[in-house]
């Protein structure tokens, strides 16, 4: 293979130390690299909607878009980040050999503190909490998130006993302190310590390449964790361990789940002849299930977490699925609209230029007129959401923009004629009519649909709100105070945000996905 095999990472200083040893060992195939670390996904450009693709993990999502986009031909995670189901398009090129699959106490002073009723130990992991607190259940146990070095410093600066981390972790970038020891008891994450290499499934040249450096037995037994946590998982965030390793051609699994105070155990162990196992990881899952853990993940599925973030727009099941797993969001329609009556005469003569700017336009236009009627000769829009409906359901658009100032700009220089008819909402920007008045062009502005305010008072420890209109901005401080971050959908959005928040992020893509990205950017760049 000729060309250079780019390779896709997260710019960690543990990312970096697993795709340069991926690096290495495809050096050492005599094929030439290059190592691409990925920006965060909000610089990143899509052309279909994370939850059709089915990207959803939090660690590993910018890498699944980098390579749908072809800016990466591979990407190397730690294999226990990775959702059980893969994006569509993406398959696992290969496993290394696993490395220490151990959780490591790191601890100040000495050991003491273990055989005392009071003792204070951080980690951000549900699994950890609750088997720490099944073993030493009056100890008390604080969040600790970030990297492994922000992670060592807060265990310095804090007065703590110690903290968990993933032995492989710490060891590969040669920051295992002293003072350390492996909890040989604690059931570890599925998959813990190996190192997986993800590529295009339609990518053969690379697929080949690749499987030279899997690690056969490493691939059986992470296999084997992983299906388990998906059967058990369901949806719900849980305390779940796993770990399978093959001895005397004999496959050896052990997998744990818990309640996340720790009080409630279900354990499970077989034993399979290796070529026999195929169903194991199934066989343990069910068995945990009808043990109690259906009863036990319902529980939890139930427990209420904080409310982070507040949608000022009803969010679809599968948008709610890309939020961190840690951040409770809720949703509501802070803006209803109402379609008016357009009268016919509107349509009576023929439109040579007509400009929508969302998608209740189109709906309004469709409520009140048969396709067939809808014949305008050039269609000018906003958004590919809009775009896509409108091509559905009136006609071809000859050109979209990301936002109406944008458009304005282009229909300046490029419009036929010299007059357009707007379908547009009672609220609503004034820079596309003022921007086409001040340039000659007469704008025959339409009402097409009403807009009303209908916000709610949220939830005050809510930490921000999300907004995809400048209305609904205005809506929203007519019941709430302007002291959380405004995360928005554009600048036209961020505009108004900015005239009553201090703290106003933008989104630099104009989708509700994107908007979900900059809340979970903002959730691990604070952990």
């Amino acid at each position: 293979m000729s060309k250079t095999i780019r390779i896709g990472t997260r710019d960690s200083e543990l990312a970096l130390w697993q795709a340069k040893t991926v690096q290495k060992q495809l050096e050492d195939l005599g094929h030439k690299t290059v190592l691409v670390p990925v920006k965060a996904t909000g610089d990143l450009v899509l052309n279909k909607p994370l939850y059709e693709l089915g990207i959803t993990g939090i660690f590993t999502r910018t890498l699944d878009i980098a390579m749908l986009n072809h800016d990466i031909d591979i990407a190397v995670h730690s294999l226990k980040d990775v959702p059980t189901v893969l994006p569509k398009g993406i398959v696992q090129a290969a496993v290394l050999k696993r490395g220490n699959n151990k959780d490591t106490l790191v601890f100040k002073n000495n050991e003491e503190f273990l055989s005392q009723r009071n003792a204070v130990i951080a980690t951000g992991s549900l699994r950890r909490r609750a088997q720490w607190l099944n073993r030493f259940p009056t100890h008390t146990l604080v969040d600790l998130r970030g990297n492994v070095n922000t992670r060592l410093q807060k265990l310095e600066d804090n007065d703590w006993n110690g903290a968990i981390f993933a032995a492989a972790g710490i060891g590969r970038i040669g920051l295992t302190p002293k003072n350390s020891i492996n909890l040989d008891w604690m059931i570890p994450a599925p998959a813990q310590g190996a190192i997986m290499i993800t590529a295009l499934g339609e990518d053969s040249d690379t697929l080949e390449i690749c499987a030279q450096l899997n690690h056969e037995e490493t691939e059986i037994c992470t296999s084997i964790e992983r299906k388990f946590l998906n059967v058990l998982e369901g949806g719900c965030t849980a305390p779940i361990g796993a770990y399978a390793y093959i001895k005397d051609n004999e496959v050896n699994f052990k997998g744990v789940l818990l309640s996340k105070d720790g009080t409630k155990k279900i354990e499970v162990s077989r034993q399979e002849k290796l070529g026999r196992h195929k169903f194991i990881a199934k066989d343990c899952a069910e068995f945990i299930i009808n043990k109690g853990g259906k009863r036990l993940m319902d529980e939890l599925k139930q427990e209420e977490k904080t409310v982070n973030v507040y949608s000022t727009k009803k969010l679809t099941p599968s948008q709610n699925e890309l939020f961190h797993e840690d951040i409770k969001v809720e949703s509501t329609d802070f803006i209803k609209i109402a379609t008016n009556r357009i009268k016919p005469q509107i349509l009576k003569t023929a439109i040579e230029n007509v400009v929508i700017t969302s998608k209740n336009g189109v709906e309004a236009l469709v409520t009140n007129f048969p396709a067939e009627e809808l014949q305008f000769k050039n269609i000018y829009c906003v958004g590919r959401r809009t775009k896509r409906l409108i091509e559905s359901k009136i006609g071809k658009v000859k050109h979209a923009e990301k936002n109406a100032k944008s458009l304005a700009e282009y229909l300046v220089d490029n419009i036929e004629g010299n007059e357009v008819t707007y379908f547009c909402s009672d609220l609503r920007l004034d820079d596309l009519p003022n921007i086409l008045t001040q340039n000659n062009i007469t704008v025959n502005e339409v009402e097409a649909y009403s807009t009303k305010y209908d916000a709610i008072k949220i939830d005050e420890n809510a930490e921000g709100a999300m907004f995809y209109s400048p209305s609904t901005v205005q809506s929203y401080i007519l019941q709430n105070k302007a002291d959380k971050i405004a995360f928005c959908i554009g600048e036209s959005t961020a505009k108004e945000a900015r005239k009553h928040f201090k703290d106003v992020r933008v989104a630099k893509v104009p989708t509700v996905e994107s908007v979900i990205e900059l809340v979970n950017l903002n959730y691990i760049q604070k952990a």
